[in-house]
């Protein structure tokens, strides 16, 4: 059971991430969320962004807990997999939440 948490567990914080972020964007968009930061940056930019390296570090601590000797598995195959799927997850956070930081703008 525990080889099958290693393997799935980067994409299962990839999906709450996800799903995370984009309520996040949601909330401000629904509540209407204004305000700069600095007089120069929008307050929903900063908190997208936030959420976003917040992710990207939960990802990247994930990654390199899998690569951690206390957490390696002693079969090579369950080692090789959670360790693409941790790579996999952290290329996928990066990718797919971006957008949400470059376009945050509600209508």
């Amino acid at each position: 059971m525990r080889d099958v948490l290693r393997i799935l567990i980067a994409p299962l914080v990839w999906l709450a991430s996800f799903s995370a972020i984009y309520g996040l964007h949601g909330l401000i968009c629904g509540h209407g969320i204004s305000g700069e930061v600095f007089g120069m940056i929008s307050l929903q930019r900063v908190l997208m962004a936030s959420a976003w390296l917040l992710a990207l570090a939960a990802q990247t601590a994930l990654l390199w807990a899998l690569h951690a000797p206390r957490f390696a598995s002693p079969s090579s195959f369950v080692t090789f997999a959670s360790r693409t799927t941790g790579w996999t997850g952290l290329v996928a956070t990066g990718w797919s939440l971006f957008p949400t930081v470059i376009t945050t703008y509600c209508l």
